[in-house]
């Protein structure tokens, strides 16, 4: 040790007996060295899991990188300020509040290691939600936010008590406070518990197309936050909703319906009211076999009622895809081989007719005489 002590007495020496700057520097070059060691060792480490796939312990791992930093630096800085305030005594009445900025650098560290973390765990579960039906990417997003909102708020209380804040006060305030500004916000935390609904009963997810019946809305869900929700319509435009208006209004969400519908009434002239019963059957058998329509769902082919110029049938079925392009690649299927059967049995569609009857000129005469015959009675 006798050899440390002499590069230190020579070292005092070369600055002149001022220990304060050798202090100064030696305590940066330190935070320097420290910080480079840190960032070599985390990186390598970072890469090392990264190549071997194992992307949960290297969340951890990548998480410490940038508040280890910030860590060593905040400290290295705060040590050099208190040795050079003390050595000038300058602004000396700052050296408590610095001393309790230095008591709270762990607590913020940990919390801004807390929402990296939080950050990077929340990627890699959106990506098994993906792949796994039991993990939902809604939920994952929203128990994310709420534990890297409790670790800002957290993080902020231990804050304030360093700089002698009473965290009983402040709770008994924001007690009294929060009823007063839950009046005066009430919009805006009816917007969030209605963010948080949404994450919990989750009526839709993101990339779902929703619509409501109460609401001009339809379009494809984009994002769902805590305050609003972002439906892109489909002319393309984003359309911002407040979450506490989900709460008053019916939702549906055809995304997650089973099949599709097939409805549709038609008619054939009366003419042919004779086939009417074979092309009934005919088409109830074409749809029990037709491999797009889903033999589970009601299926249903009727003679439904006598029109204005038509005798009217209905179909009613379900698709087995939800898909819509493809939906309506069925349905023309199904309503192009309908015309063919009624065609097959020398039917024809019918359009709206009117048929005009003629009477001939000797019944026209006829009823001239009876009417004049009648007028004479009446004379008589």
């Amino acid at each position: 040790m006798d050899w440390v002590t002499q590069i230190w007495t020579d070292l005092v020496s070369m600055f002149g007996g001022q220990v304060w700057l050798l202090l100064l520097i030696t305590i940066l070059t330190l935070t320097v060295i420290i910080d480079v060691v840190q960032r070599y060792v985390l990186r390598s480490v970072h890469e090392r899991l990264d190549k071997r796939g194992h992307v949960w312990v290297d969340s951890f791992v990548d998480a410490a990188r940038a508040p280890a930093s910030f860590f060593i630096w905040v400290t290295g800085l705060i040590l050099a300020l208190t040795t050079t305030i003390n050595q000038f005594g300058v602004y000396t009445d700052l050296v408590p509040y610095i001393v309790k900025l230095k008591q709270t650098i762990l607590t913020l560290s940990v919390g801004w290691y807390v929402i990296r973390l939080v950050q990077r765990l929340e990627l890699h579960l959106k990506e098994v939600a993906k792949e796994d039906d039991r993990l939902d990417e809604v939920t994952v997003e929203a128990f994310a936010k709420i534990i890297k909102l409790l670790a800002f708020i957290l993080t902020g209380l231990f804050f304030l008590n360093a700089f002698g804040v009473s965290l009983t006060g402040l709770l008994a305030f924001g007690g009294v406070g929060g009823i007063a500004i839950g009046f005066a916000a009430k919009d805006l935390l009816g917007n969030v518990f209605g963010g948080l609904m949404l994450y919990l009963d989750k009526p839709f997810t993101v990339g779902e197309w929703i619509r409501s019946p109460d609401k001009q809305i339809e379009g494809t869900v984009e994002h769902i936050g805590w305050r609003m929700t972002t439906v892109r319509t489909f002319d393309k435009r984003p359309l911002y909703i407040p979450n506490g208006i989900f709460a008053n209004i019916s939702i549906e969400n055809p995304s997650r319906m089973t099949n599709r519908r097939i409805k549709e009434t038609m008619g054939i002239r009366y003419a042919d009211a004779s086939k009417m019963r074979v092309i009934v059957n005919d088409v109830r058998q074409m749809l029990a076999e037709h491999p797009d329509i889903d033999k589970r769902q009601t299926l249903i082919v009727n003679f439904n009622a006598f029109g204005p110029s038509s005798m009217d049938f209905f179909i009613y079925t379900f698709t087995k895809t939800t898909n819509w392009i493809k939906f309506h690649e069925i349905k023309q299927d199904v309503l192009l081989t309908i015309n063919d059967i009624v065609e097959s049995h020398g039917a024809e569609m019918a359009f709206p007719t009117r048929t005009l009857h003629i009477e001939s000129n000797t019944e026209l005469e006829s009823n001239s005489s009876d009417l004049e015959q009648e007028k004479s009675s009446r004379s008589n």
